[in-house]
């Protein structure tokens, strides 16, 4: 079976309407992304029906504008592409419909992708040198998990969120400083601006054996501290807040790399685009011999390209397709 020459990806998960093109398994041609974060921010979050009637509307004229980009008309991909879980319902089935459609109308064969394997697969894209085996820090608004990766397409999950996710624990703390949703870019540069000594804010689960996480209780810690403390500064509420979910994060994913052998570890998902994340994995990583990949900016939010990475590598190295009566899993695991 050849490489399909051109495939679709649609990414319609939560709140991003994301469609891309991938020329073979990794030359992206084009990545176009449309936020809905405006729409959501004057309700402290995603509302799934606002969110599904977005993409509903903006989807056909993104991947338009998507083949303009790249150049070509639509009759000539090949493969189609599109998240079938998790996520929300809704927005998961605009998209998969959409995909289904087009890959009905032009006779080519259709897939359904895993956001989560999907985020792995950013990394193919950015990092394409660094292959497995290597451990996987899956990290975003609603995942925080470890998981080691022997292959792509292979996957063994070490660890996962107790209860909420890190991006999840990120938004409600910024919502507590009055810092609209998405408040993960605000805090990162507004801790710059602060002293992560300031509050000995806990870090759950860190001393505990095993690689889960748990961030419910830390937020908890930040909203007594403000009742009691209303004056405190943001910055250093901020800067002590992502200190700890810093230092979490940190140890677990590097004992993980380190107990299972692995010498590198890939950091994606929304949340890998953190700054002081960044800076602090690959500082401590470089001293205890691991090397940590993250991949750029716009490919660890929710973008379409890792979408059709993941579809472009079933498909041409598994040759795997899926019937037109794939339905949205909202809680599809790896």
């Amino acid at each position: 079976m050849g490489c399909p020459s051109y495939t679709l990806g649609i990414e319609t998960s939560c709140d991003e309407t994301a469609v891309a093109i991938l020329e073979g398994e990794t030359k992206l041609v084009a990545n176009l992304v449309y936020s809905q974060a405006e729409l959501h921010a004057r309700y402290g979050g995603v509302v799934p029906e606002i969110a599904s009637r977005n993409h509903l509307r903006k989807l056909p004229y993104l991947i338009r504008e998507t083949l303009a980009h790249a150049g070509i008309s639509i009759s000539q991909l090949s493969l189609i592409a599109a998240t079938y879980g998790p996520g929300l319902v809704g927005p998961l089935l605009v998209g998969l419909s959409h995909g289904k459609g087009i890959a009905f109308g032009l006779d080519v064969p259709f897939i359904g992708v895993n956001h989560l394997e999907g985020h792995i697969f950013a990394n193919r894209l950015s990092e394409p040198a660094s292959n497995p085996p290597f451990m996987a820090l899956v990290v975003s608004g609603g995942h925080t998990s470890l998981v080691a990766v022997p292959e792509y397409g292979e996957y063994q999950v070490v660890g996962i969120t107790v209860d909420d996710a890190a991006g999840e624990a990120l938004d409600k703390m910024g919502k507590m400083l009055g810092i609209a949703y998405p408040a993960g870019p605000a805090i990162d540069r507004l801790a710059y601006k602060g002293d992560h000594t300031a509050i000995p804010f806990p870090r759950p689960m860190e001393a505990a054996p095993g690689f889960d996480f748990s961030f419910a209780g830390l937020k908890t810690a930040v909203l007594y501290h403000l009742r009691k403390y209303p004056e405190e500064k943001p910055e250093d509420v901020a800067a002590s807040f992502l200190a700890s979910v810093v230092s979490v994060l940190r140890k677990k994913s590097i004992e993980a790399t380190r107990r299972y052998h692995f010498r590198q570890l890939v950091v994606v998902g929304g949340v890998a685009a953190n700054c002081h994340l960044r800076e602090e994995l690959v500082s401590y990583g470089t001293r205890r011999g691991i090397k940590v990949f993250f991949p750029p900016v716009e490919l660890c939010t929710d973008n379409a390209a890792m979408i059709a990475a993941a579809g472009a590598f079933h498909f041409l190295h598994q040759g795997k397709s899926d019937p037109l009566s794939l339905a949205p899993a909202p809680s599809l695991g790896l």
